[in-house]
């Protein structure tokens, strides 16, 4: 603990970098696991629903000869349509609800405006799961083949939270720091 409390009174902005990158890290990843979790379940609980083509813009593709739609938004019905994107949402938001509150007054202790601070990270929220849903449409048709269920959900978890924890480890650095506590 002294070895700490020395670097920090040496380099604060290093020891400040270095806490909240930390503390980003270990929340980000329990809300992953979180999000894991969810998705094991939350498929079943929208069997009802049409198993559809739902998603934007369905531009069709053929990797490793398995031919699928890729989607910006959404899935293709081999790959869960309709009820795997209502769960994959509800599985990211839900996340995302716990993560903002953490992330902001555990992580970077900000104190600047939280309705500016949400819909910037709404905004955010928004634009990484576009480009993460568009990567994860070809992990989910393609390792499908080649690895089973529970390594491919594994796979589509950790690219869902390791691109959306450097994105808004990005964001939070641009957007939370306002008024932060001394």
């Amino acid at each position: 603990m002294n070895m700490w409390n020395n670097f920090a009174e040496s380099h604060p902005s290093a020891a400040k970098w270095i806490r909240e990158g930390g503390l980003f890290f270990i929340v980000s990843n329990l809300i992953t696991v979180l999000k894991y979790i969810l998705l094991q379940f939350l498929p079943n609980a929208f069997s009802g629903l049409p198993v559809v083509d739902f998603g934007w813009p369905g531009i069709q593709v053929t990797l490793f000869g398995e031919t699928f739609k890729w989607n910006i938004i959404g899935y293709d019905a081999a790959h869960g349509g309709l009820p795997y994107f209502c769960a994959y949402m509800i599985a990211m938001f839900l996340g995302e609800c716990i993560n903002f509150p953490l992330q902001r007054n555990v992580v970077f202790r900000s104190k600047g405006n939280v309705a500016k601070q949400i819909g910037w990270y709404f905004l955010a929220f928004c634009v990484i799961t576009c480009i993460v849903n568009s990567i994860n449409c070809v992990w989910v048709a393609v390792a499908g083949i080649f690895v089973p269920d529970f390594i491919y959900n594994i796979g589509t978890t950790v690219l869902n939270g390791g691109v959306s924890m450097i994105i808004f480890f990005l964001v939070n650095k641009i957007i939370l720091p306002e008024g932060e506590a001394k």
